[in-house]
């Protein structure tokens, strides 16, 4: 199950009849967890009957984007009181005169210092203040906040301290107040980004806490058996029960299914470089897929946040099907304002009064009114032209105008979106293929693939339930890291060796508490390294090297070069290089899905000739019923395809093709060309 901002959906197997089923719901803000029931309604299946679940939320997520988290109370070492407020130089945006950094999610006032101090070889310098550790506990209680930060210096290199000041927190404050130790959340150097990556526990994680909660025990109330597995922000799982003790690790927790499902959808058809492509009712999210592994990154940053846990490079941006437009001076704006699920886009009949992306396309005739949503609601046309209007007449356009302008400019946003995941970091669009997905994703996907120079995009099966889907396809995953000072003159390969042998012990553990069997167990490892005198690293992988051996320097530098050149667009072989922080991943792989059996009914799959408009004209279209397309059809635009989740709309001068796995291959033509065959 994935809950969006619009939709909450849902995608079931049925492992006796080899067959998928989807649906969806109307997402419920005031209690997310009747979202998921009602969405589990519509595929009609009972809890007791469920023998695997897996759920993403972006409960935590939302929390943050509204500002809506936990009062915080942050504890740090005394003379470090700052550290937070200062954060980081503006690196990224120097030259921007606009910027403004993001308002720390605790005042200054909030943060409290403690006496207590480690050196940074991890000696003890002096034993921390019990009396000042009591006297956080006493303005935490006195002062109602619920979420109490400790993130003493250096504690990835000695927790003691934090440790300590942990047991003696939660004795005071019992288990109203949430407390949160930096070394748990990320045991790594760079005490700001650790410190703001606790504070994003702490801010976000009582609210996560208490869905899981929730969810579980409602789920439990109705009979299910097994546990509720959740999708983590590295597009792995864990159960909930971990989920709610490392409450961060769920940050993207929804958007990043779509990622799985990307590395499952490139396994399929063999494509190695994916673009994900994600535009549901609120936002347009957009992830990689390089070489057959999902793009992660062992840390990233959410609204300019920084944050040290490993996450999927994910890019996010207004632009979604309740995108509202409007106007500024004499200029046509979308998003990043949405309509979300309630009121919603003016079509669909709850209220709406402003013009949206989907009121844009109902216009346009490139949705059905009466299938939208596999016909769960019907669209209000009247309602929908009549908001496209009042807009249009603010600009002296007409009707079709405004609205193909309102497409053009959400796509053109999209484009934007792709481009700083792709030709930002040194990749070519064109040697992806654009997987699009969402609610949305397929009635914009063609014309975005065009705007950026990509000539085939993929269609699967259930998009706007695609990322429930890849949900299914993720494994179970833990990640470790622990600092691993050294230089080539320093380096203790044999010191090494021991500290990997370690972790791995620490990974394979973690994965057996999940229900992994040995024989399920995957486990790898990758070293930080970057050139002496440079502030930041890469992320260097030590599969298939034996670190003890005396060649070892010379190869994995080597690799370190090799990476630098393809990230940087140089390298300098044979300077002197640093070791950082070594990194271990421990995978566990979930049964999979047998190839689902289709159950497709006969028929003509063109169930209606309709009206569409291209380009300012309006065109008599087929409307096709996906479910009625067979392998190896194809076909030219203009056309419409609708089935229960979305529709695919496929312009002039693109060819539809069904492939063996039933997806929708698009076959993008350059400008000016015909199809390509």
């Amino acid at each position: 199950m994935d809950i969006g901002g619009t939709f909450t959906d849902v995608v079931s197997y049925d492992a006796s009849t080899r067959t998928f089923s989807a649906g969806k719901a109307l997402s419920t803000p005031g209690s997310l967890s009747q979202g998921v029931f009602d969405a589990l309604a519509s595929v009609d299946i009972a809890a007791p009957d469920i023998e695997y679940f897996v759920h993403g939320t972006t409960q935590g997520l939302n929390a943050l984007l509204e500002r809506r988290g936990s009062r915080i109370l942050l504890a740090t070492t005394k003379g470090m009181g700052d550290i937070y407020q200062i954060a980081r130089g503006n690196r990224d945006r120097l030259f921007d005169l606009h910027y403004k950094k993001p308002t720390p999610l605790v005042p200054r006032r909030n943060t409290m210092e403690v006496r207590g101090r480690y050196s940074s070889a991890g000696e003890e310098l002096e034993e921390l203040s019990v009396e000042d550790v009591k006297a956080v506990a006493k303005r935490a209680k006195e002062d109602g906040f619920t979420s109490v930060v400790v993130s003493l210096l250096y504690s990835y290199l000695d927790p003691s301290h934090e440790i300590e000041a942990g047991r003696i927190l939660r004795e005071q404050l019992g288990d109203d107040v949430l407390v949160v130790l930096s070394h748990e959340v990320a045991s790594e150097w760079r005490e700001y980004e650790r410190t703001s990556s606790a504070v994003l526990e702490g801010y976000t994680g009582p609210s996560v806490h208490r869905y899981l909660e929730q969810v579980e025990d409602e789920f439990a109330g109705q009979g299910m058996q097994v546990p509720v597995h959740i999708m983590q922000s590295s597009g792995g799982l864990v159960r909930a029960d971990f989920a709610k003790r490392h409450t961060l690790q769920t940050l993207l927790s929804g958007p990043v299914g779509g990622t799985m499902g990307g590395v499952a959808v490139s396994r399929l058809i063999q494509a190695p470089n994916i673009i994900c492509a994600d535009m549901g009712g609120t936002s347009f999210d957009v992830s990689l897929v390089i070489n057959g592994e999902p793009d992660v990154s062992p840390d990233g940053q959410v609204e300019g946040f920084p944050l040290l846990i490993p996450m999927a490079n994910l890019h996010t941006v207004g632009a979604g099907g309740g995108s509202i437009a409007y106007t500024t001076g004499a200029g046509l704006r979308v998003g990043p304002q949405s309509a979300g699920a309630v009121p919603g886009p003016a079509a669909y009949g709850n209220g709406g009064t402003e013009a949206t992306v989907t009121d844009a396309n109902t216009v346009l005739g490139r949705v059905n009114p009466k299938t939208f949503a596999g016909g769960q609601m019907t669209l209000d046309v009247t309602a929908a032209r009549h908001v496209i209007g009042q807009l249009a007449d603010s600009l002296d356009l007409d009707i079709i105008q405004m609205a193909e302008g309102i497409c053009d400019v959400s796509n053109s946003h999209m484009a934007r979106a792709i481009r700083t995941l792709t030709v930002d970091h040194g990749l070519e669009p064109d040697d992806f293929t654009l997987l699009a997905f969402g609610g949305a994703g397929p009635m914009h996907a063609a014309f975005i693939a065009k705007e950026i120079g990509i000539r085939r995009v993929v269609i699967p099966k259930f998009p706007g339930a695609f990322s429930a889907w890849g949900m299914l396809e993720a494994d179970v995953r833990r990640d470790f890291a622990q600092q691993f000072f050294a230089t080539r003159e320093t380096l203790d390969q044999s010191d090494m060796q021991k500290t990997v042998d370690s972790m791995s012990e620490r990974a394979r553990e973690a994965l057996m508490v999940q229900d992994m069997t040995e024989d399920r167990i995957t486990i790898e490892h990758s070293v930080d390294m970057r050139y002496e005198s440079q502030d930041y690293t890469l992320t260097i992988p030590l599969s298939d090297l034996d670190i003890t051996a005396e060649d070892f320097p010379e190869r994995i530098e080597s690799r370190f070069s090799d990476a630098h050149e393809r990230r940087y667009g140089h390298s300098t072989p044979g300077a002197p290089v640093q070791y950082i922080t070594l990194r271990t991943v421990g995978v566990g792989s979930v049964t999979r899905a047998r190839d689902a059996l289709t159950q497709r009914p006969a028929g003509d799959p063109i169930i209606d000739q309709i009206p569409v408009y291209f380009g300012g004209e309006e065109t008599t279209t087929p409307l096709y019923d996906r479910d009625l397309l067979e392998p190896s059809d194809t076909f030219e635009g203009p056309a419409i395809i609708i089935e229960p989740t979305t529709t695919t709309v496929v312009p002039p001068h693109v060819t539809a093709e069904i492939d063996d796995h039933e997806f929708i291959l698009l076959h993008i033509a350059p400008s000016g060309k015909e199809p390509r065959p």
